[in-house]
């Protein structure tokens, strides 16, 4: 058979070719560590680790949210906490200014000190995470929430919206508590409706107002407001705001008064003359309390012996502790987020080194043998070098003596 020189390079240049892939290829797997690098690898495994590769990347992803996650409800614990601790001095401030034995300078440095509460909580209620977003303004995150008006009360900008984050497969945990949750929807400590005072001596004051029986009570045919005027200690109108009256009579103190589906329990005998009325109210802001209590510590001075002032601490101080219950109640719920968090940080834990193993098991190099198959592939193209050189360098020449 004839063999052309073109024919003998080709063969040659070929074979070298698939030595030299070979030793790179060599070369890769032992410089990445990995066995299975591309599908030719082994298609079956390359499959495998496709699987694993993929569950991995959620877990990463997880865990990046889960820091945000966490981040933004340890923001409103420990914002909360702070809020409970200044409405908890401005209780003590209340009490100190009720005790009876302060002199007008000491009451009005008091007053001083509460004016401060209603700023820190506000300040409180504007906190911003990381980012910059406001924690509880719900979806209006790049304005402040609430906004301080100039006669003290404040008025909420933000909606109701709750953001999530996807934690794992099937769990997403909130990352924010929407303000008007939060500092706007205290429930009433008295129930449902709130007492102003017109006329008060003797110093009753409401216990608890409720909607006793949602069936009978009819805001269309008996609207409120509800005026409460005693006629004598033993009797009273009650007049509904279309000037619909009911009569009462034979009242016991701290016996309740039932009327249009209504219950009212008042603390305190009352006199002849005293008028008060009942307005709808289910929540109490906090700011509102805050400002009630403020208020309340400023015209302590003023008050002298008016009945009418320790009833309103009475209820200032209730609504105060309910305001802080509340705050502890919404704190907790970012407590419960944070322990789901630390569940699924754990689980997320354990998962990742189950499939990093099960990843590992089929991705990973066997050195010893890749470096003893990395060295045969070297012998065997240094072989094939070393041969084409010898037998380039022949001609017919040779032979011929």
């Amino acid at each position: 058979m004839r063999v052309s020189t073109a024919q003998f390079y080709i063969q040659n240049g070929l074979q070298m070719s698939n030595q030299q892939a070979g030793v790179n290829e060599q070369v890769n797997y032992i410089s990445s560590g990995k066995r299975v690098i591309t599908a030719k690898d082994d298609a079956v495994a390359y499959s495998t680790l496709a699987g694993y590769k993929n569950d991995l990347a959620n877990i990463e992803k997880y865990q990046r949210n889960i820091t945000q996650a966490e981040n933004h409800n340890s923001l409103i614990d420990t914002s909360l906490a702070n809020a409970e601790g200044i409405m908890n001095e401005l209780k003590d401030l209340m009490l100190q200014a009720n005790s009876g034995v302060r002199s007008d300078d000491d009451l009005a440095s008091i007053a001083q000190q509460a004016s401060q509460s209603l700023q820190q909580i506000l300040d409180i209620a504007n906190s911003q995470d990381e980012t910059g977003g406001y924690v509880y303004a719900g979806f209006q995150i790049d304005d402040a929430p609430f906004v301080l008006q100039a006669d003290n009360t404040v008025n909420y900008r933000g909606d109701n919206g709750v953001r999530e984050l996807q934690i794992a497969k099937n769990v997403s945990i909130a990352t924010n508590q929407s303000g008007e949750q939060v500092f706007q929807k205290v429930p009433n400590a008295l129930g449902d409706f709130s007492p102003i005072y017109n006329t008060n001596t003797s110093g009753i004051g409401v216990e608890s107002a409720v909607i006793a029986d949602p069936s009978v009570y009819n805001r269309t045919a008996n609207p409120p407001d509800f005026t409460f005027n005693f006629t004598s200690e033993t009797d009273l109108t009650i007049t509904d705001g279309a000037g619909n009256v009911t009569n009462v009579t034979g009242y016991v103190p701290g016996q309740p008064i039932a009327f249009n589906g209504i219950e009212v329990k008042l603390s305190g005998n009352p006199l002849p003359g005293d008028n008060f009325s009942l307005t709808p109210e289910e929540n109490i802001s906090v700011f509102d309390t805050l400002k009630s209590a403020i208020d309340w510590i400023e015209n302590k001075t003023s008050g002298g012996d008016d009945p009418q002032v320790q009833v309103d601490f009475n209820q200032t101080l209730e609504q105060l502790n309910d305001a802080m219950n509340h705050l502890t109640s919404r704190r907790a719920q970012s407590g419960i987020n944070l322990q789901v968090i630390d569940r699924q940080k754990s689980n997320h834990l354990d998962t990742e080194l189950y499939l990093s193993s099960g990843r590992s098991s089929i991705e990973d190099l066997d050195f010893a043998k890749a470096i003893s198959t990395f060295e045969q592939s070297k012998i065997a193209l240094q072989a094939a070098q070393q041969s084409f050189t010898q037998v380039q360098s022949l001609s017919l020449f040779n032979y011929i003596r």
